[in-house]
């Protein structure tokens, strides 16, 4: 079974591996450099020494009649003073004249074979093995009066002291390293657990799968959403708002952008609002455009991050309620027919029960007629049993009314045209019948019935409704298919014509309003069944879907 370690470890593991090279690379760099400079500098020390005893009057009397004793007495002061390992003076032949370790070398020759350079006037340094070993010396000549030539004075520092310089310092450097090694695992387990926290423990693929996750929810998504950050400025927005706010620049083009310049500044959105609290459902006017929008506040540890902005067009909202509207009043019409059989029922079993049976039987007679004849007329004439339910709950529900409705004889509907549903058909059909039945019980005096004649031909579906109501001014039929238009004092305002519009505009037909006579208005539409009739060019928003 393979182990799976976690992101956090792996990076604990990879900048504790990392800066532990790194470290390791410094310190081999350091010590080396160090060395070099150590030896420079002691190379400069011994030159200086070198020149500064060279220069000496008593020495260079001493040298140049080679008196031993006082070149000794003069040197093993000096020699007790310098931190040089060895100080040699020697003679123009390159004889010790003086030895600072080895006081029987004197009078023999000086090993390493860099003499003649300096005999020849030079000051040099160099790394020679001599009698005590491998040693970095500098060796000066010694001038007498005359400029001449007459010895040499040698200092040298062996390797061996050298290194113990060397090992002092890498010492330090190895304590400092380790220290550093120390802070540099305190600060890696720390960073990685912050990194944990910062992540909710998550691994990288797990956030990436999140992040794309997280984009194919806000696209998703029928309402736009608009997610900000504490400074307002964007961070996330969806297609859905830019579409509601006429935004045609990318996504990541406005991201980083402030709020203000997407969305005019308005209350809702105002900085002491919005630090306020969080709020649902509350109608705004985002950039000309009536939302409905919600603001909920984005907390991390108690500290605020931001705010998420969901909004969506109010019209959808009231479209939607509008469509419930229409269900409900479906449900009342089969409740109406509901009561309408619980009344008959009653009354029939009352009969049954004083075993009046003659009178039973008149009162099934007078009530079945009518009821079954229109009944009868219905089924028979429409093929959609949803279309077939509603026009005898629109009867029904006119009959308790008071008003009437009269279907032609020439209905009959057969098949659906295929661009049209049956809840689209059954919302044309009840969103004009429920228009003509208010504005018949709106008219003062007698209400005369509603003609209904719905034809279904080869080349297209007629649906004519005529009502004796109040009728519509001219200067209203121009606009009572607009949204939120209507003459209505009280129900559903501006959007039962306007779906009815919306549908027979998608199924690529056309309506007609015109005026009843002798009042009252007729409604026509017209939609095509072949497919060559639905090929007529699409209407813009801006066309109106009637005709006068």
């Amino acid at each position: 079974m393979r182990v799976r370690i976690s992101f956090h470890i792996k990076l604990f593991i990879s900048l504790i591996v990392f800066f532990s090279l790194l470290l390791t690379l410094i310190g081999i760099y350091y010590y080396y450099d160090l060395d070099k400079q150590l030896y420079a500098e002691i190379g400069a020390r011994a030159q200086v020494q070198a020149r500064e005893i060279a220069m000496i009057p008593s020495l260079i009397d001493a040298v140049k009649i080679k008196d031993i004793a006082a070149i000794a007495a003069l040197m093993d002061t000096l020699a007790q003073r310098s931190d040089a390992s060895y100080i040699v003076i020697g003679d123009q032949q390159g004889l010790h004249l003086y030895h600072s370790r080895y006081p029987e070398q004197v009078g023999k020759s000086m090993i390493g074979g860099d003499n003649s350079e300096v005999l020849a006037g030079k000051n040099i340094i160099s790394i020679r093995k001599g009698g005590l070993g491998i040693s970095l010396r500098s060796k000066a000549p010694i001038f007498d009066k005359h400029n001449n030539i007459i010895g040499i004075v040698s200092i040298g520092y062996l390797k061996t002291h050298i290194d113990t310089l060397s090992t002092g310092k890498l010492v330090n450097i190895l304590l400092v390293a380790l220290l550093l090694l120390l802070a540099l695992f305190i600060f890696s387990w720390w960073f990685s657990n912050t990194m944990k926290k910062q992540m909710f423990s998550l691994e990288p693929r797990e956030i990436g799968l999140l992040v794309r996750q997280q984009k194919a929810l806000l696209e998703s998504i029928f309402e736009g959403v608009i997610a900000i950050d504490k400074e307002y400025r964007i961070a996330q927005i969806n297609r859905a708002a830019k579409l509601l706010l006429s935004l045609s620049a990318t996504s990541r083009e406005l991201r980083g952008r402030p709020l203000s310049a997407v969305i005019k500044p308005i209350a809702f959105l105002a900085e002491h609002t919005m630090l306020a609290g969080d709020t649902h459902d509350e109608i705004c006017l985002f950039n000309d455009v009536t939302v409905i929008a919600s603001r909920v506040r984005i907390m991390l540890e108690g500290k605020l991050q931001g705010w998420v902005i969901s909004f969506r067009d109010q019209k959808d909202i009231d479209s939607l309620s509008i469509q419930l509207s229409q269900v409900k009043r479906y449900a009342d019409n089969l409740r109406i027919l509901r009561h309408e059989q619980l009344n008959w029922t009653a009354t029939l079993a009352g009969l049954l029960h004083m075993k009046r049976y003659d009178e039973a039987i008149h009162y099934i007679e007078a009530q079945s007629e009518s009821a079954q004849e229109i009944l009868d007329f219905i089924s028979a004439r429409f093929c959609s049993p949803a279309l077939c339910g509603l026009l005898l709950g629109k009867y029904a529900g006119a009959r308790e009314k008071g008003v009437q409705l009269l279907f032609d004889p020439a209905c009959h509907l057969t098949r659906i045209p295929p661009r049209l549903r049956d809840t689209e058909l059954m919302s044309v059909v009840g969103n004009i019948l429920d228009n003509a039945i208010e504005a018949t019980l709106q008219r003062e005096g007698e209400h005369y019935p509603i003609e209904v004649y719905i034809v279904g031909g080869d080349r297209e579906l007629v649906i004519e409704i005529a009502d004796q109501g109040i009728g519509i001014a001219q200067d209203n039929v121009e606009r009572i298919f607009t949204f939120g238009v209507t003459t209505k004092l009280h129900g559903d305002h501006g959007l039962g014509l306007h779906l009815v519009a919306s549908y027979v505009h998608h199924a690529g037909g056309a309506i007609e309003v015109s005026a009843n006579q002798p009042y009252g208005t007729v409604f026509s539409v017209f939609i095509p069944v072949t497919s060559l009739a639905t090929t007529v060019g699409p209407l813009t928003p801006d066309e109106p879907y009637y005709a006068t």
